[in-house]
């Protein structure tokens, strides 16, 4: 939050007396001020102001404050809504601080009744603060109301507030169990420190010191704090490893609070955490320590608070009393009760009725009985039952009567003794009575209690309820409002998204289809590169077979024939596809050539079913002459009769024909085990390409082509090729 702050002071002269101020004495004074709202002047409750070295107090309903500070303090102003601001005091009259939301205050009718609302709430909790210590139901029904004005518009600031201050309520009656469940709730919905440290401090007054140490140790690092917070982490922290009876740790946790509050000149807190560093020497029988500290505590009280004093005395007082050093308590109490009388502090004052006149005579009364000093003991247990009666406390009563009538018994007065057994009798009669109404009213306010919360927790339940379909109500609107313009910019992305996409997708296909079919193209060009060399080479073999056996003539009759052959060779090497009626023509002049070479060998036959249109097709270069030369030369040319080479074509489909190739050769297993040792070791490259071939051009034209070796006969002779050759 932004905060804006206007002092409404009268500075003139202010610069002098800060001058003239003396830099060790400073003088304290109690310095008033208010905080307002600067939309409509409206009061702020719950902002807490603090000076750089003293406590924290809050604004009540009507934002005013007053607080002990000095000239040249610094004046601190932070809230849960508002930017921490500090002042630097110059003078003694009141201050106006003026603070504005952070998001702006908008003027209207609407604003208006936000910030009536608002300090409603805050009135509301002032009065349960007011009724917390005289009328507790009270003070539970304006908690219930001002939860009950959030609705489901509430600010969740001012929820927490509203469970924070019922948690210190019930802490305040030791409903420690309830108070831990609403500071819980409080941090739900807004969390601030203040929260938190309350928290902590229901922990250890509950029982539960271990959840206080890891709720709090956390907080040490925290930056933020002003001192007096930090001094009352330390100490909770010390409050709580006191409470698991850890000397070291607590002494440790009250030492760094103490430090800071000297430091600071946080004077209230020094009393009291020598006093707990005292009591927790005390506890781990370190009596030397313990009453070291306890003078330290008693020194700093009587310079700053009588009534103080006396709590810190009646503290040294039992220290003594426990050590049976009953001369010095008597002494100690003698002194309370002189300073008790002085300052004519009504009864019930300090310590809950704990330090009262009758109770101080009773103490006294008491260690003179310890010491066996009678006579000096009448008198005082006699004063404090004579108090005691007059101020109705039947407790303090009871057991001075008591104790007066031991001492006659012990004296051998027993009529005097029996005397004051039977009030002492009476008394504990009239005090079991009292006793048993008492715990009457008392399970009748835990079950009003009971029921507030449950009432209170109705209200959460439904706020939260009511908080929800408010969101999602404004959530709907919002979204009303948006959501053409949304669903326009979404439909517009998409559409330009997938018409990107498709643009990349479509020049990454194109990308790749190229490159694909330039690899295949490559490789096919490589393949017929191949393909050709190796058939010339066997050609020229059989050209030289005629030379060395000196036919000429046949050797240029070949050469004619083969040079017409390998003319067309060439003239398609560099096609992928030829019409099947010129493969056909160039298979014919191969194996006529094949013929004149092996006339002996093999005849040959090529048949085309007449139902096939030989020129509806195409078919790759070269394809089916490695088959026909595997026949020839690895079929036939071992054959010791005349075999046959058969080429015939036939139709499979309107979009498909066979063509078969077959011999009546040795068959494969023989033409291997024929093979010499040298042949077996190179490889055949013919076969290996065609079969290159066909998978290169299957991948770039679809499957077109498909072959299928079988052997022709059960005995493993003869062999028979099968391509099935499909239109484009």
């Amino acid at each position: 939050m932004r905060l804006r702050i206007l002092l409404v002071l009268a500075l003139v002269s202010s610069v002098a007396v800060l001058q003239g101020q003396d830099p060790v004495v400073r003088a304290e004074f109690d310095l008033e001020g208010r905080v307002v709202a600067e939309a409509n002047e409206a009061p702020i409750f719950g902002i807490e102001v603090s000076t750089d070295r003293g406590p924290v107090v809050r604004t009540n309903a009507l934002g005013e404050f007053r607080i002990r500070a000095s000239l040249g303090d610094v004046l601190i102003v932070q809230g849960a809504d508002i930017q921490t601001v500090r002042h630097r005091i110059g003078s003694r009259e009141s201050i106006k601080i003026v603070v504005r939301d952070a998001e702006g205050i908008s003027s209207g009718p609407s604003a208006s009744r936000g910030a009536a609302q608002a300090a409603r709430h805050r009135q509301l909790l002032n009065s349960a603060n007011r009724y917390k210590r005289t009328d507790i139901r009270k003070s539970l029904d304006f908690i219930t109301r001002s939860i009950e004005m959030l609705d489901g518009n509430g600010n969740p600031r001012e929820l927490a507030r509203s469970l924070t201050t019922l948690g210190e309520i019930y802490q305040f009656h030791r409903q420690y169990d309830l108070a831990i469940s609403n500071y819980q709730e409080a941090l739900e919905a807004y969390e601030t420190f203040q929260t938190l440290l309350l928290l902590g401090k229901a922990y250890v007054l509950g029982g539960f010191p271990d959840r206080a140490i890891g709720l709090l140790e956390r907080e040490v690092g925290r930056s933020g704090l002003v001192p007096y917070q930090r001094v009352e982490l330390y100490e909770t922290l010390g409050d709580a490893y006191r409470e698991q009876g850890k000397t070291a740790p607590s002494v440790s946790y009250y030492q760094e609070a103490l430090t800071i509050a000297e430091k600071n000149q946080i004077a209230p807190k020094v009393p009291d955490l020598n006093s707990k560093i005292a009591d927790a020497y005390d506890a781990a029988n370190r009596p030397r320590e313990a009453e070291a500290y306890y003078g330290n505590s008693l020194r700093e009280a009587e310079a700053q608070n009588p009534a103080r004093a006396v709590r810190e005395s009646e503290k040294v007082a039992d220290f003594y009393s426990k050590r049976s050093r009953f001369p010095e308590e008597i002494a100690q109490r003698k002194k309370s009760l002189e300073k008790l009388e002085s300052m004519a502090i009504q009864p019930g004052l300090l310590e809950g009725d704990s330090i009262t006149s009758q109770g101080l005579n009773y103490k006294i009364g008491r260690a003179y009985v310890a010491q066996s000093r009678y006579e000096e003991a009448i008198p005082f247990l006699s004063e404090s039952i004579e108090e005691a009666n007059t101020q109705g406390d039947l407790v303090v009563q009871k057991d001075a009567t008591r104790k007066l009538s031991e001492l006659y018994r012990d004296r051998g007065d027993f009529e005097k003794a029996l005397d004051l057994y039977q009030q002492y009798v009476a008394l504990v009669d009239t005090l079991y009575i009292r006793k048993e109404q008492e715990l009457a009213r008392a399970a009748r306010f835990s079950r009003e209690m009971a029921s507030s919360q449950n009432r209170i927790n109705s209200l959460e339940q439904e706020r939260e309820l009511n908080q929800s379909k408010y969101d999602l109500a404004r959530a709907e609107q919002r979204l009303a409002v948006e959501r053409n313009k949304r669903q326009q910019y979404i439909i517009y992305s998409l559409i330009f998204g997938i018409l990107l996409t498709g643009l990349a997708a479509f020049f990454y296909y194109r990308s790749n289809r190229q490159k694909e079919l330039a690899n295949y193209l490559l490789a096919l060009k490589g393949l017929r590169s191949q393909m050709n060399p190796h058939f010339i080479f066997n050609a020229l073999n059989s050209v030289n077979n005629y030379i060395a056996r000196n036919d000429e003539r046949s050797a240029n009759r070949y050469l004619s024939d083969f040079s017409r052959l390998m003319r067309t060779v060439l003239d398609n090497s560099e096609k992928d596809f030829i019409p099947l009626s010129e493969e056909l023509e160039l298979l014919e002049l191969y194996l006529k050539l094949e013929h004149a070479r092996f006339p002996d060998k093999f005849e040959y036959a090529i048949s085309v079913d007449p139902g096939v249109d030989v020129d509806a097709y195409t078919i790759p270069p070269m394809l089916l002459q490695p088959y026909l030369e595997n026949a020839v030369w690895h079929g036939l040319r071992y054959k010791e009769e005349k075999g046959l080479l058969q080429l015939s074509i036939s139709r499979v489909s309107d979009q498909a024909i066979s063509i078969s190739i077959t011999d009546d050769g040795v068959g494969r297993k023989r033409s291997a085990s024929l093979k010499t040792n040298n042949q077996k070791k190179q490889k055949s490259k013919g076969m290996s390409n065609i079969q290159r071939r066909i998978g290169i051009l299957n991948q770039m034209y679809g499957d077109r082509i498909t072959v299928s070796v079988y052997d022709g006969n059960a005995d493993g002779t003869g062999t028979r090729v099968v391509l099935i050759l499909r239109k484009k």
